[in-house]
């Protein structure tokens, strides 16, 4: 029976590292370390506490005690098809708070704060100030407008073919290596968003701009990283055609995460969006008891 860890303050979020995939093992907890075991026996050691997301590929197996260390580190895990490029289920890294699960949803729920969420979020991306008289729905036609041309931008700038953003998961090996190279890349910055919207208490799922999924909020946060990063990272390595694309990618998001200093602004970042809602986080009922917490919340963001 592996020895209990010893309980230790989790490792704030900004200075993990973002993303490790693992696949074709067993994650488990041997002599109190977290480890993968390959079929042949060879154990690699992770640090988990030290990860924001793991993405489990195909071929990999979870025991309980892994779960159970990685939940108590915060760490994320996310089941992942090949390279990443479909998200199939994901686990809880810790430190949801209903105070702010509250005041999303309010948020949500308030036409008026939703469109100056969606009007700050269009600001942090575009560097302009939309006209305060567009709906959300006419925000959203002039972000489509702006999306499709960086992208006809990126593709030139990098030599390469786009005939548009096209993706079918059912017909994964039809779609050409830009498009591959833009979901394999796209997969890796979800994993770290949701990682930092979870550890800062909020829900994936309620989101402003886009709405009826369970990621709903991480394509939210994620849209105001993705041409900072990911993209033109997908651009750039289709450029040069390698013979594994998307690996190429994934690594190429690794390292620009830290550079950009991703998770460090993640939550930050979150915080500024919804602030632009005007309304101030509900403070509780006078008979409500206050959470418990088994950790420093602030030293959790």
């Amino acid at each position: 029976m592996s020895p209990v860890p010893p309980t230790i303050p989790p490792l704030p979020l900004r200075e993990r590292t973002s993303i490790i995939f693992l696949e074709y093992g067993e994650l488990d907890v041997i002599d109190g370390a977290f480890v993968l075991v390959d079929v042949r026996g060879v154990r690699v050691q992770i640090p988990v506490g030290g990860v924001a997301c793991l993405m489990l590929e195909p071929g990999t197996r979870v025991s309980h005690a892994a779960v159970k260390l990685a939940a108590q580190t915060g760490c994320l895990l996310t089941w992942v098809g090949e390279a990443g490029v479909r998200l199939y289920s994901t686990g809880h890294p810790g430190g949801a708070r209903s105070d702010r699960l509250l005041h999303q949803a309010a948020l949500a729920l308030d036409p008026e704060a939703r469109r100056q969420i969606v009007r700050k979020m269009f600001a942090i991306r575009f560097g302009e100030v939309p006209d305060p008289s567009l709906s959300i729905s006419q925000m959203r036609g002039l972000e489509g407008v702006r999306v499709r041309s960086l992208y006809e931008e990126y593709a030139r700038r990098f030599r390469v073919r786009w005939e548009g953003r096209k993706y079918d998961p059912r017909n994964w090996g039809g779609a050409d290596i830009a498009n591959k190279c833009l979901s394999a890349g796209t997969a890796c910055l979800y994993g770290v968003v949701e990682a930092g919207i979870l550890a800062a208490g909020y829900s994936p799922s309620i989101g402003f701009l886009h709405s009826g999924h369970s990621l709903s909020f991480v394509f939210d946060i994620a849209d105001l990283f993705k041409f900072q990063t990911v993209v033109p990272a997908a651009f750039e390595v289709a450029g040069q055609r390698p013979v594994h694309p998307e690996r190429e990618v994934r690594q190429k998001c690794r390292d620009l995460f830290r550079q950009e200093n991703i998770l460090e602004r993640i939550i930050p970042t979150i915080h500024e969006v919804l602030a632009a809602g005007g309304r101030d986080v509900p403070q509780p009922y006078g008979d409500a008891v206050p959470p418990a917490f088994s950790r420093d919340e602030e030293s959790w963001d």
